[in-house]
């Protein structure tokens, strides 16, 4: 527990100052101050110089019109070939021994509607080259579809 604080159970200091203050000290102080104070570069580097010259109106023209600038040229930059190249197209540029490899590379199993959305294979290449199932794992598939009564 906090013991109670009294003002008036403390001394006070005597009230005249210990020691005066030197003859004109306040009347001095501020220009001493200023004395030390190093007085800040207004031009600032010599490049920059003439934006601050602008006018505040003109400085944001400046900068907007920079901005704008980069931004146009970024999209001028990114932009694509003029023809758009649909997705066909840029399937039909990787070579079919790629392809191959990266579908016999992938974990996932290919589906019926992957074999579906294929392009009618080229005589050059025949299926067992790129589907390696065994007859089970096709007896499976083909189980495991739906029948309806229509077809049967």
């Amino acid at each position: 527990m906090n013991t109670p604080f009294r003002l008036d159970e403390h001394r006070r200091r005597p009230q005249p100052p210990l020691s005066a203050p030197p003859d004109r000290y306040f009347e001095q102080l501020p220009l001493r101050v200023m004395q030390r104070v190093q007085a800040a570069d207004p031009a600032g580097p010599l490049a920059w110089g003439w934006l601050a010259a602008l006018t505040g109106p003109v400085r944001t023209a400046l900068a907007s019109g920079v901005v704008l600038g980069g931004f146009a040229a970024c999209f001028w930059l990114s932009s694509a070939p003029s023809a758009p190249v649909s997705a066909t197209d840029s399937l039909a540029r990787v070579p079919r021994h790629e392809m191959v490899q990266y579908l016999l590379a992938s974990d996932q199993r290919l589906s019926l509607t992957d074999l579906a959305e294929l392009p009618a294979a080229t005589p050059e290449v025949p299926a067992e080259e790129y589907l390696h199932a065994s007859p089970a794992e096709v007896q499976d598939v083909l189980d495991a579809q739906p029948t309806e009564d229509i077809y049967l």
